[in-house]
């Protein structure tokens, strides 16, 4: 197919991980795909354009959409993925810290978003992908502030699809849970660390990092960003996974009560 014909999906935070699997998955499903890293790389063997892009700096975001315009003319998908973590005790972690969690993980998507609008406005037709997580319907202990994060991308990406629908675009969510990638290998750590929390948090800590290691693959992930992308009539959030589906399940469904219980029980913590 002619990369004219092609439809053009953009990809923040496709160097590694979910981002990299997620690009290749939409390359095979016949898009042409741009991603976007913060250092620069070469255009890898799968055919994916990769572009620099920090999502905190609105110069950089303006500058980066303003290439993928310039190469293709339009962008009918936009997957924002871009995202850090934190494992702290919220109040092992300073204002400053907060803000530089949600600047990636919240204001990144708005930024990224209120880029390529436009764009879809005109072509009256878009859709925009946000990578939320389990824990934005759940909650999880030491993950108090990057939870936070993402039931803000949670409550922004539904608002935002009312506002867009008259103009034939439509926002979704993909929520994955425990996936096998160097994520928590390159967790932020709190910068105002509290002894009185070390001995909880490092058991917390074992727990997420055996949760990654049988995790889903994030192939998983991408393929569900392909059905969230492709979907006629588009579902508003999408989980990925059988641990993320048996979660938003029991959110859903359990008594509050039973909910806190199991939760302190997997993170090993006093019921």
């Amino acid at each position: 197919m002619n990369n004219n014909n092609m439809k053009v999906a953009l990809i923040t935070g496709a160097s590694t991980g979910i981002g990299l699997a997620t690009a290749k998955a939409l390359k095979q499903a016949r898009y042409r795909v741009f991603g976007t890293s913060r250092r620069s790389l070469a255009e890898n063997s799968d055919g994916i354009t990769m572009l620099v892009c920090d999502v905190t700096n609105e110069t950089s975001v303006q500058n980066m959409v303003a290439e993928v315009l310039q190469q293709t003319g339009r962008i009918d998908l936009l997957v924002n993925n871009a995202g850090i973590g934190l494992l702290a005790g919220a109040e092992e972690s300073s204002t400053a810290q907060a803000q530089a969690l949600f600047e990636v993980n919240v204001f990144g998507i708005t930024r990224v978003t209120n880029a390529v609008l436009p764009t879809m406005r005109q072509q009256k037709q878009g859709r925009i992908i946000n990578m939320s997580s389990i824990l934005g319907l759940i909650p999880a202990p030491y993950n108090a502030l990057y939870s936070a994060t993402k039931h803000a991308v949670e409550g922004y990406s539904e608002s935002l699809d009312h506002e867009l629908r008259p103009f034939g675009i439509r926002v979704v969510l993909v929520e994955p849970a425990m996936t096998q990638t160097a994520f928590e290998e390159n967790i932020t750590r709190p910068d105002q660390p509290l002894a009185i929390y070390d001995s909880v948090r490092t058991v917390v800590e074992t727990v997420m990092r055996d949760g990654v290691s049988t995790g889903d693959a994030p192939e998983v992930v991408a393929e569900t960003v392909v059905k969230a992308a492709t979907a006629t009539t588009p579902k508003r959030r999408y989980t990925a996974g059988k641990l993320a589906c048996q979660l938003r399940f029991f959110r859903r469904f359990l008594p509050e009560e039973i909910l806190d219980k199991n939760l302190r029980k997997s993170f090993k913590l006093p019921v």
